[in-house]
């Protein structure tokens, strides 16, 4: 990587603007490499050079990559409004990081959403042409059969005349409240709800468990979010 301006280096963390690293390194507050640097127009390498801010070393990402277990009630934006967005999930040193959820999750699905500032690869993820899939888990009310089943495989025609391309729908539990993992290829708006809803078994609660590689970390709480590693970024890489 190329050397950036110290400014610049240390707003990327989000945890202060570039005017406040401004004024932080004219305090004598920032050192690099042992040595107090007291002009952010210097210019460094931010993954060779030691930066400390105020005592504490900075963690330099050139990009940053959240999953986050989304709960009901907040819309995937980053600002709207007619609600809480997932941003407001975040603290604030994440939030001055310009991310992005990487697609969507209606405002009452829960589950994994990405998020991150790192625009090529997010918008290639969702890329028609790259076919990533993203699974969720479903329940329905009314039985689902075999019969849906070989619809999805076949590709669902939905009323607006949008055709599905084909998609898997696999039967947890059938009952008067079914449970399925529902496979798609694509992203269309609603698409999992549209689906399930023109075969007549209307879905009463959804939750994406996986995309691409990808799963929802067990352990993260509803509402909580982690950085993903960097074999799992890697991972992602892979699919494009």
């Amino acid at each position: 990587m190329g050397s950036q301006r110290l400014d610049k280096i240390i707003a990327s963390t989000g945890k202060w603007s570039r005017r406040e690293a401004r004024e932080l390194a004219r305090r004598g507050l920032v050192t690099v490499d042992g040595a107090s640097v007291r002009s952010a127009e210097e210019k460094f390498d931010p993954e060779a050079a030691e930066i400390l801010v105020d005592g504490e070393a900075l963690r330099y990402r050139r990009y940053t990559w959240v999953m986050l277990n989304k709960p009901a009630g907040y819309l995937s934006a980053t600002e709207d409004g007619r609600g809480e967005t997932v941003l407001d999930l975040l603290p604030r040193e994440l939030q001055r990081q310009g991310l992005f959820p990487v697609g969507r999750l209606d405002k009452d699905t829960e589950g994994l959403l990405l998020l991150t500032n790192e625009g090529v690869l997010a918008h290639a993820l969702l890329s028609p042409k790259r076919h990533v899939d993203k699974v969720y888990y479903a329940r329905t009310a009314g039985r689902l059969t075999e019969e849906d089943c070989r619809a999805f495989a076949a590709g669902i025609s939905l009323g607006d005349g949008l055709q599905c391309l084909p998609a898997r729908l696999e039967i947890l539990s059938a009952g008067e409240e079914s449970e399925a993992r529902v496979t798609l290829r694509e992203g269309k708006f609603h698409q999992v709800k549209r689906m399930l809803a023109a075969r007549g078994k209307p879905v009463t609660y959804l939750e994406r468990v996986r995309m691409g590689g990808l799963s929802l970390d067990q352990g993260l709480p509803r509402g909580a979010f982690r950085f993903l590693t960097e074999e799992e970024v890697g991972e992602l890489r892979a699919l494009v």
